[in-house]
């Protein structure tokens, strides 16, 4: 951010050349002709037309010397988050159910994943000074970002996960065991877990129930979302001979077990059919889980006022010197 510290000194700019006017209405000429038409006719040499250097270099001082005054500076915007504001760790289901195409964006069909992910994108865009984690599960569960407020990192990140990046099946009681963990690394007054599944818990060590008791002794809230519709969704799968076609499988969700995990936890369960109904739910948390953040904010400067103010003295210092010397004016 490029700016005048006093841009007021600019009026000079203006104020100068009045009172040079003023100044020169009440001189008398030092010489009276009649008609200057006689001079015309003498040649002029180099030394005449050099003088006006000694004017021209006065002037130029003159307005370098205004710029310096007004102060050129640069500023760069500093923030200091005071206050620690709420560590959220998202759970995400990557197992292959999630390739289910059974969602809408904008007109177009998209997987259950992909939608997921745009529609936790802008809740991430959405929050400021909370610090944000990402745990990926299928099979397995493991931690694909820490707590960060880097939200352009986590947007960037988001958007490579893909389906299958942790195993087929969906090891619920473990993500969450896994996220209690991420949870641990930042203290913060309010700690919680945001669980998108659209499965059954058939892979992990850790059970659900258990991780949920773990999740509520130390007063982590989960929410639970099961993503999709039940019954049979299409799939698109590469046929041998056929190549790319559509199929049907019967898909299953444990609601029980997500009920369960958010009513232990002070937390609630919804249930997402569709990308609208996706959007209003994280809206819904986004408004629950606010936090007053405290932010200081100041900008530090770079004065640049020294580069004109010596470019100005050095038009001053040969405006003077040529000014007493070669182009000496003798009234």
């Amino acid at each position: 951010m490029f700016e005048f510290g006093t841009p007021w000194a600019f009026i000079l700019i203006v104020v100068f050349p009045l009172l040079w006017w003023v100044r020169r209405r009440g001189v008398a000429p030092a010489l009276r002709v009649s008609t200057t038409v006689p001079y015309s006719l003498a040649g002029r040499s180099w030394a005449v037309s050099g003088a006006k250097l000694v004017p021209l270099c006065a002037v130029l001082a003159l307005l370098l010397m205004i710029v310096a005054l007004a102060r050129p500076r640069q500023g760069v915007e500093h923030s200091l988050v005071k206050t620690a504001g709420v560590n959220i760790v998202i759970a995400l289901d990557t197992s292959g159910s999630m390739a289910a195409l059974d969602f809408k964006n904008e007109g177009k069909v998209v997987d259950r994943l992909e939608a997921v992910k745009q529609v936790v994108d802008r809740f991430v865009a959405g929050r400021s000074g909370d610090r944000i984690g990402l745990v990926v599960f299928g099979t397995e569960a493991f931690t694909q970002i820490p707590l960060t407020r880097d939200y352009n990192t986590i947007s960037s990140i988001l958007e490579e996960i893909e389906i299958g990046a942790a195993g087929e099946q969906t090891a619920i009681g473990d993500a969450l065991g896994i996220s209690l963990k991420r949870l641990e690394d930042i203290e913060s007054k309010s700690n919680i877990i945001v669980l998108l599944t659209d499965g059954e818990n058939n892979a992990g060590e850790l059970s659900p129930d258990l991780s949920a008791e773990l999740a509520a002794k130390r007063g982590v809230k989960v929410y639970t979302i099961g993503v999709g519709t039940e019954g049979k969704v299409p799939f698109l799968v590469d046929h041998p001979l056929f190549g790319k076609r559509y199929v049907y499988q019967e898909v299953s969700m444990d609601e029980g077990t997500l009920k369960s995990i958010a009513k232990k936890t002070g937390g609630f369960y919804f249930r997402a059919e569709d990308a609208e109904a996706l959007e209003k739910i994280w809206a819904t948390i986004d408004r629950m889980e606010k936090s007053e953040v405290e932010v200081t904010s100041w900008t530090e400067y770079r004065e640049y006022y020294r580069l004109p103010l010596l470019i100005a003295l050095a038009f001053l210092l040969t405006s003077v010197t040529l000014g007493n010397t070669r182009f000496l004016r003798v009234p």
